[in-house]
C-alpha cells in the first residue's frame, strides 16, 4: 500500500466518483453527502484515523462540545481602560463611574458605537477590543 503522505496527495488529484468509491472501500459505510472539497477532506482524515488512530473518546467529545461554547463578553468595570491598535492608529477608550465609555475627548453610548466609527463597518465592541471569550467547553 502507498505511504499516508502519497494517499494523501492522491485524494487531492481524484474525481468526485473516485473519492466516492474509495470512501465506501475504506470505510464500508455510506457515502456521505458532501462537496467533493469536504469528501476529500473527511477521506483524508479516513485514511489518516486508519494509519495512526483515531481520536480517544475525551478528545472526541470535547471537539464535539467545542462547538457548543459561545463568545461570551467581560463586563466594562469603572476605570477600565481598552487599547486597540488599528491602522497603525492607537485608540484608547476608558471606562467612566457611571458605565458610559470615553474616546476621543467624548462620550460614546457603547463600545460598537466606538468599534463602528474607528473601523468605517459595523464591529461588535466588544470583540473589536478583545473582550469576547469562549466559554470552556464542558
Amino acid at each position: 500500500m502507498a505511504s499516508l503522505d502519497a494517499q494523501l496527495c492522491e485524494i487531492a488529484e481524484m474525481s468526485r466518483s473516485d473519492l466516492q468509491r474509495r470512501w465506501a472501500k475504506l470505510t464500508g459505510r455510506p457515502v456521505p453527502r458532501l462537496s467533493v472539497g469536504m469528501l476529500r477532506l473527511a477521506l483524508g482524515y479516513e485514511i489518516q484515523a486508519k494509519a495512526m488512530g483515531r481520536l480517544s473518546r475525551p478528545d472526541s467529545e470535547q471537539l464535539d462540545a467545542s462547538d457548543q461554547a459561545r463568545p461570551r463578553a467581560m463586563s466594562l468595570t469603572p476605570g477600565m481602560r481598552l487599547v486597540r491598535e488599528w491602522h497603525g492608529a492607537v485608540h484608547v477608550v476608558t471606562v467612566a463611574d457611571d458605565g458610559t465609555v470615553m474616546w476621543n475627548d467624548r462620550n460614546w453610548k457603547s463600545l460598537s458605537e466606538v468599534a463602528r466609527t474607528i473601523t468605517g463597518t459595523r464591529w461588535s465592541g466588544p470583540a473589536f477590543f478583545g473582550l469576547k471569550q469562549r466559554k470552556a467547553a464542558a
